[in-house]
């Protein structure tokens, strides 16, 4: 035991003195002037050069690479919702039309692209305004990083302007892509191409500029507010839907002498089942993505709001369609889940969680009526379209005015009132256009065969023969 102790005791003079050891040199260590190595002088200079080329947003730099990295993921996110979209309307079609309706998808998302760069995005943000907050004049799109700094936005707009670009010429194409659905089964291929191309070149990006370009809207006292485009995007399309529609005409057989109306079901629900979620997961790089930076707090907030809106209406729908259709209604259930996105679209980050639940709600509830209701006036869409787009998207943009104060119930019917009219009159004309020069409709054999003959001279399933439906 005595050899015990003694060792103890000269461990602990070992630890003593090393502790009083490090004391000393911390102390000397501290009057020591600091000399920077090689590597800390590089990263001095770096950091220098940084600031004076991108200045005050230099500070930043992680943050801003993370935003970026999450916008062109998040524009990834919205390209895969025109997959959605395609296989929702291929669903809710007819088989002899699969290629067809595939075929205009395919068509939409490309020339959006190259429209948008070619006019559209300078149009959509114009540099100088023609007719001041009406209207300014495109150009294709230069070396967008020809001026690059991190302070291209600031930190509320924290990407590179090819970033900025590629986004929103996702949402571009989309305005087109809700037209598709709606005047599925009898549009004239090559009329409905040149109807995309205007739609999608000239009169989208004209109207975006009245509220994201800094026009009008944005001038108003209170400035009107669609956050990723309940109105600008969705209400633009649903009634540009309208227009095309009025002026085409149901399909054959759809609406009966009497006031009857004969069901024309859509040939595959899983594959509309598995569009349906591909565009609620697309949304969420659609709201989220319009955050236009990688911020947190917004991002937490988006993807709550967005999802739990598109729930509610999915819910709202299955039982106001049970109720009234006393059957669950599985393509009612996918309209209320595509309307509960619409309606949150317009307030995702100015709302709550609970207010977006009301949303959504009332969103399920509306586009069941809303869908019966166009059906008895003799509306034809095929996949609701009109009612998920362009009555959900009005609803959505007006009622954020009741859950947040900063926003103007006034400048929000304003606005949406301009999104809607501008867009049901432009298709409305172009289509007339069309119809009294190209023409605007097959013909009744066309229709009867199946577009997928008529105009492509093909089959979506060979192997199961050429049928009627």
């Amino acid at each position: 035991m005595k050899h015990w102790r003694k060792l103890m005791i000269v461990l602990a003079g070992i630890v003593f003195l090393t502790t009083l050891f490090a004391a000393e040199t911390r102390l000397h260590a501290a009057d020591t002037p600091y000399e920077p190595t090689e590597e800390d002088l590089a990263f001095q200079t770096e950091y220098e050069e940084m600031v004076a080329e991108h200045g005050f947003h230099a500070y930043a730099f992680d943050f801003f690479v993370t935003s970026m990295l999450w916008t062109v993921m998040a524009a990834g996110l919205v390209f895969l919702m025109h997959l959605g979209f395609a296989t929702l309307e291929t669903g809710l079609t007819r088989q002899k039309n699969a290629v067809n309706v595939l075929f205009k998808n395919v068509f939409i998302i490309s020339a959006g692209i190259l429209t948008y760069g070619l006019i559209g995005f300078n149009m959509h943000y114009p540099g100088e305004w023609q007719i001041p907050y009406i209207f300014g004049l495109g150009s294709p799109i230069g070396d967008l990083n020809e001026d690059f700094t991190f302070g291209y936005g600031g930190v509320g707009l924290a990407m590179t302007g090819y970033g900025d670009f590629i986004f929103q010429a996702m949402f571009a194409a989309t305005a087109a892509t809700i037209v598709s659905g709606a005047v599925a089964e009898r549009i004239k291929l090559s009329s409905f191409m040149i109807f995309t191309i205007i739609l999608v070149a000239f009169a989208y990006p004209i109207a975006g500029s009245w509220h994201w370009g800094e026009g009008f809207l944005a001038e108003l006292a209170v400035p009107f507010y669609d956050f990723a485009g309940s109105s600008a995007v969705h209400g633009f399309g649903g009634f540009a839907a309208l227009g095309a529609v009025l002026v085409l005409g149901s399909r054959k057989g759809k609406y009966l002498p009497g006031g009857k109306m004969r069901p024309i079901p859509g040939h595959n629900i899983p594959l509309a089942a598995i569009g349906v979620f591909l565009l609620w997961f697309g949304w969420f790089g659609f709201n989220g993505g319009s955050v236009l930076s990688a911020e947190p707090k917004a991002l937490g907030l988006v993807f709550t709001t967005t999802a739990m809106s598109a729930a509610a209406g999915a819910l709202a729908a299955i039982g106001t369609s049970w109720a009234l259709l006393k059957k669950p209604d599985i393509t009612m259930a996918l309209n209320g889940v595509l309307a509960g996105l619409v309606g949150i679209t317009a307030g995702a980050d100015a709302v709550g969680p609970w207010p977006a639940v009301f949303i959504g709600l009332v969103s399920g509830i509306l586009v069941v009526f809303a869908i019966i209701f166009f059906d008895k006036v003799k509306v034809d869409d095929p996949v609701g379209a009109i009612s998920v787009h362009g009555v959900c998207g009005v609803w959505g943009t007006v009622i954020i005015a009741l859950f947040n104060e900063e926003i103007s119930f006034i400048s929000q019917v304003i606005g949406t009132a301009a999104f809607c009219g501008f867009a049901f009159i432009v298709a409305l004309a172009i289509a007339f256009i069309l119809k009294a020069t190209l023409g605007f409709r097959v013909t009744e054999e066309e229709e009867e065969e199946g577009l997928d003959y008529s105009e492509h001279g093909q089959e979506a399933y060979p192997d199961f023969g050429k049928i009627s439906n």
